[in-house]
């Protein structure tokens, strides 16, 4: 055997006993999560956060409102329907099923599945990273992924007690979470940074190419929220 060849071979064999190539690596690995660096973008109080994170969210072409409790969730919505000239007909999560939507009446709220007809879906979001503007959602029977992707227009409902600073105090939180649920982690955690947004035609920006066209997020005041 060439002594080229020869040290190829070693470095592979040396690379399979790695300990962290056992059987029991990953789960330890995964056990300790271990914390990475945090970016001083996401430092700051609630209000600094709340401030960051719109800022970083408006950049990416979503628009932001903040309302002060849930009660006021149909009014936001209206409002912003009417702003886009949108029709006044929104298809809900089940994890919304307990706002007073009938404070407004001029608005069409439906359940159930999301249809190719529904050109507006509302979702409450599992959280919010300030340090980039994102949106978490964790997949769940009372939050429908179809929700997020399939209407042109996607309406976010983010309290603010579930706005963090950075992206490790969301899988801390996640992990907590899901220490109660009957497995360790959802069919799918989804990051929503802005609507979709592409640049490959002739380099000029589209919105709505891949997902939704319109992101709007409304923050609730978690210090005044219902339930």
């Amino acid at each position: 055997m060439s002594g080229d060849r020869a040290a190829i071979l070693g470095a592979l064999k040396r690379a399979l006993d790695h300990p962290d190539r056992h059987m029991g690596a990953p789960a330890a690995r995964i056990a300790a999560h271990k914390v990475n660096l945090i970016p001083t973008r996401g430092v700051g109080d609630r209000e600094t956060q709340i401030s960051r994170f719109t800022e970083e969210a408006e950049t990416v072409s979503a628009t932001v409102a903040r309302i002060s409790s849930e009660t006021d969730l149909p009014i936001e919505i209206a409002r912003y329907l009417s702003s886009q000239n949108l029709p006044a007909e929104i298809r809900i999560a089940p994890a919304l099923s307990d706002i007073p939507w009938d404070r407004q009446p001029t608005l069409t709220v439906k359940d159930g599945p999301v249809l190719k007809t529904d050109s507006v879906g509302v979702n409450r979001a599992f959280a919010g990273v300030a340090e980039t503007g994102t949106l978490v959602f964790r997949s769940g029977p009372e939050s429908p992924t179809t929700l997020n992707f399939l209407p042109l227009t996607h309406i976010a409902v983010l309290s603010t007690k579930d706005l963090h600073g950075d992206y490790e105090a969301i899988w801390t939180k996640l992990r907590a979470v899901q220490e109660h649920e009957p497995t360790p982690m959802p069919r799918t955690v989804n990051m929503v940074t802005g609507p979709s947004a592409t640049g490959d035609i002739e380099q000029t920006m589209q919105h709505g190419a891949h997902g939704p066209q319109n992101v709007h997020i409304v923050l609730i005041d978690d210090e005044n929220e219902v339930g």
